[in-house]
Order: structure tokens, then C-alpha cells, then sequence
């Protein structure tokens, strides 16, 4: 009987944990997905090749944009070699 009381009571807690859960990984997937970065990158060109931005504008944001994947790339092996 005790469990059930336990469980009526704490699953709330459960829930939101459950959720918290499910946005972090919905965010670590996002944090780590270099799609959106070379989409950026794609858009960054076209809007050089526009005359929207600078050269130097371009060349300041890829650099931003190349440093991420980067970024990301050591993160993916770091994951990689402690599983």
C-alpha cells in the first residue's frame, strides 16, 4: 500500500523529471547538429553573393560558424571515447 501512495504522490516529480529529461536531450541533439550550422553557412553566402554583407562581415560570421563545428566535432569524439 505504501508504494502506491508513493507513487500517486511522486508522480508529478516523475513527470517533470521525465520532461526536464526529454529537453535536454531535444538541446544536446540541437547543440551538436552541424545541419543548422552549414545551413548558416549556405545562408551567409548567399547573402554575400546578395551584397547584403561585407567581405569582412562574411569572413568575421564563417569564422564564428567554423569554429562551432569545430567545436562540435570535439565534442562528438569526446563522447565517442568515453562510451
Amino acid at each position: 500500500m505504501a508504494f502506491l501512495l508513493d507513487d500517486i504522490l511522486f508522480s508529478p516529480v516523475h513527470g517533470v523529471v521525465w520532461l526536464a529529461e526529454r529537453v535536454k536531450e531535444t538541446a544536446e541533439a540541437e547543440k551538436f547538429d552541424e545541419s543548422k550550422i552549414q545551413e548558416s553557412l549556405l545562408a551567409l553566402q548567399m547573402q554575400l553573393e546578395m551584397g547584403e554583407i561585407t567581405e569582412e562581415e562574411y569572413q568575421e560570421r564563417e569564422t564564428e560558424l567554423m569554429e562551432r563545428m569545430e567545436e562540435i566535432a570535439t565534442q562528438i569524439s569526446k563522447r565517442k571515447t568515453q562510451n
